[in-house]
């Protein structure tokens, strides 16, 4: 065979494996047998060792593995992967309804989907290929797993058909029931320990250094949500049916539902059906299927507003209670924690679980020796949900809950309204101030990866910090040398964390890189209780600095959106106390950012005064660049149009509601290029 010859064998066969792979994986209608298949691939493999320069991107030997990866790399996602808001009543759906109805104020549909329960996975295209595999992380960065992905055979490495140039489609990684099952004799066979539940196993596959060994796991896909810029419909459900011809393993269990008792009726459906399925799910996701009235909604900093997660009720088993410990937060609230008989739940070994607060306790009547009922709320925190009284002992006491904080020994309080005792001795309660210091330098805060709880913990022991200006005092000679000792729970041997050169240093670097860091994170990183990420960027972008913030009054702050009294209340608290107002002179002086920098000033009011909503493709401009186009130009951008709406500015596919409500109401209808000249 001369290199004109392996080269089309080599394509040949490409296409062929990579068919024969979509077949048996995705159509689960396989047409050769898996002897057959087997030698294809062998043949192929040999050609391509023999003949290198002639290997394909999308080559299906990539499906084998064999490259080693030593450090995933972090990737920034173009788009956050935010995590669903859950509901487990069809209460709660009624009321995400009726707020989905009352913010669009349009017709709309839903689409209903099985919640997968395995590893969220967004997948890049460009140009039919596979250009790269991002695991979840923490919704902003995650870690770039594409050589491990490319050995999972229901993913297409390349696409077929009349796909977009470039997007992104997400997906959830899992292993079939019966696969795991058979798996885990695998490894038991090999003297091996067998894994927990499937997603746990599928988790730790996606971050393996060798993607051989990857392959040899029985990792399965499915796709179900389109991003892009140039989608071929504007719409989630009829684009995923697109996805499914480009060669994507779209799942068959989805539905499109006109109303909320329709979602209602799906969801009935496969709660009586999932056990029949042959993968695990924990719910139904439920979708708006309109991407312009999925844009209208928007989201909140961790979730969107027009998706929902209706979770099956949990797993529960019974277990001895046998004690109640406290936990004290960075806030003083007091947390109980139920201390377990070791039991079996949802695929782990329970020891521990929430009580929550006073109250709980008591509606429960849990007291020390009882049998409880324990389940995982969301699948994730252990609770305590119930007592079996009828195993309950004579001599059992009713539990009373603590005065003093188990930490300082500072009599606690309890305001009024509020479900938590809170130890009032924020300044000097070790846990308090270590949780302060650890919430500061949270990824979502200062992110000062190179400091963690351990360290932190470490820090306050031996004096060197007691608020987060002291973090800045730290120097090569204070930090070098310190150690905790730390007892290992299976060889019960002494182990030391050190703080060596390195470590010293990259402390240093760190704390040095934050002070880049912008307002609105800074302004989250100082623990202002009740003031999460969204409100502290909304509180930054309106006051625009922390002088201005700490100068109004109760009254002001309602003008920002999203704060409430309690908010309001907290903030006008915090810049009272001296020692908060010391410390932010302090990193003043350090160099941190107290003002929002490289604010998006207006260009031009050639809008001043004008409400306009943007419905359809746009060919220059985004969803978010035609609304930040509008605001730099004096306008407001809106989601739906009303009496109020100046003009609907008018692209490709346009939303038929929205074009029958403008013309109803006579409100000018404009094409992109009007608007170009508007604001030109």
């Amino acid at each position: 065979m001369d290199k004109e010859q392996a080269r089309k064998r080599i394509e040949v066969l490409t296409q062929e494996i990579n068919q024969h792979n979509h077949n048996y994986y995705v159509l689960s209608s396989p047409v050769i047998s898996d002897y057959d298949f087997d030698m294809l691939l062998e043949e192929l493999i040999l050609l391509e060792k023999e003949y290198p320069e002639f290997l394909l991107p999308d080559s299906p030997s990539q499906r084998v593995g064999g490259e080693i990866t030593k450090e995933f790399n972090q990737v920034n996602h173009a788009n956050p992967m935010l995590s669903l808001a859950n509901t487990y009543s069809e209460e709660e759906l009624r009321d995400f309804d009726k707020r989905v109805q009352k913010l669009l104020n349009d017709d709309y549909t839903y689409v209903c989907e099985l919640k997968y329960d395995g590893v969220s996975i967004s997948l890049i295209y460009e140009n039919g290929l596979l250009a790269r595999a991002v695991t979840r992380g923490d919704g902003v960065k995650g870690d770039d797993v594409t050589t491990n992905v490319k050995t999972i055979r229901s993913i297409p490495i390349r696409l077929k058909g009349d796909y977009p140039q470039n997007f992104e489609i997400r997906g959830e990684i899992f292993i079939p029931i019966d696969k795991f099952k058979a798996f885990n004799e695998e490894r038991i066979s090999a003297g091996e320990e067998p894994f927990a539940n499937p997603r746990n196993s599928a988790s730790g596959s996606l971050k393996m250094q060798d993607s051989a060994e990857v392959a040899k796991r029985p990792l399965d896909c499915f796709q179900y949500y389109l991003l892009g810029e140039k989608l071929p419909y504007d719409n989630h459900y009829d684009n995923l049916l697109k996805a499914k011809e480009w060669g994507f393993n779209i799942p068959p269990y989805l539905a499109k539902c006109k109303n909320i008792n329709e979602v209602l009726e799906f969801i009935a459906e496969w709660d009586k059906n999932k056990e029949h399925l042959p993968f695990e799910i924990d719910g139904v996701v439920i979708k708006v299927n309109d991407y312009q009235q999925q844009h209208d909604l928007g989201a909140t900093a961790k979730s969107p507003r027009w998706a929902i997660a209706y979770k099956f009720k949990a797993e529960r088993v019974s277990t001895r209670l046998n004690s109640i410990a406290f936990q004290v937060g960075r806030t003083g609230a007091i947390t109980p924690v139920a201390n377990l008989e070791p039991v079996q739940l949802a695929g782990t070994i329970v020891k521990r679980a929430s009580l929550h607060n006073a109250d709980i306790i008591k509606n429960l009547d849990v007291r020390t020796g009882d049998i409880v009922f324990v389940e995982k709320g969301g699948e994730i925190i252990p609770k305590i949900v119930g007592v079996d009284k009828t195993q309950r002992k004579d001599e059992t006491k009713e539990f009373s809950f603590i005065e003093k904080c188990p930490e300082c020994q500072t009599t606690l309080i309890r305001k009024e309204g509020e479900a938590h005792h809170y130890c009032p001795n924020d300044k000097n309660c070790p846990p308090q101030i270590k949780g302060r210091l650890t919430h500061f330098i949270s990824r979502n805060a200062m992110n000062i990866d190179s400091l963690g709880e351990g360290k932190i913990e470490i820090l306050v022991d031996n004096g060197l910090v007691y608020n987060v200006a002291d973090l800045y005092d730290l120097t090569y000679d204070r930090l070098l040398g310190l150690e905790k000792i730390i007892e290992a729970t299976e060889d019960k041997k002494e182990k030391k964390l050190s703080f060596k050169e390195k470590t010293v240093t990259n402390i240093l670097d760190g704390l040095k890189e934050s002070l880049n860091t912008p307002f609105e994170k800074v302004l989250f990183a100082l623990g202002i209780r009740f003031v999460g990420q969204t409100v502290a960027k909304k509180l930054a972008n309106h006051y625009k600095s922390i002088e201005n913030l700490q100068r109004v009054n109760f009254d002001e702050l309602f003008l920002v959106d999203e704060v409430g009294e309690r908010i309001a209340d907290s903030v006008v608290t915090f810049f009272k106390d001296p020692l908060n107002i010391e410390i932010i002179r302090r990193l003043k002086q350090i160099g941190l950012k107290f003002k929002v920098e490289n604010e998006n000033l207006n260009i031009s009011d050639k809008l001043a005064g004008k409400t306009i909503v943007a419905s359809g493709r746009l060919e220059n401009f985004s969803r978010e660049e035609i609304k930040s186009a509008i605001e730099v130009n004096g306008g407001k951008p809106a989601s739906s149009v009303s009496g109020k709406t100046d003009f609907l500015l008018a692209g490709e596919n346009i939303g038929p509601n929205k074009l029958a409500k403008a013309k109803e109401l006579n409100i000018p209808i404009i094409s992109e290029k009007e608007f170009l000249e508007m604001i030109k």
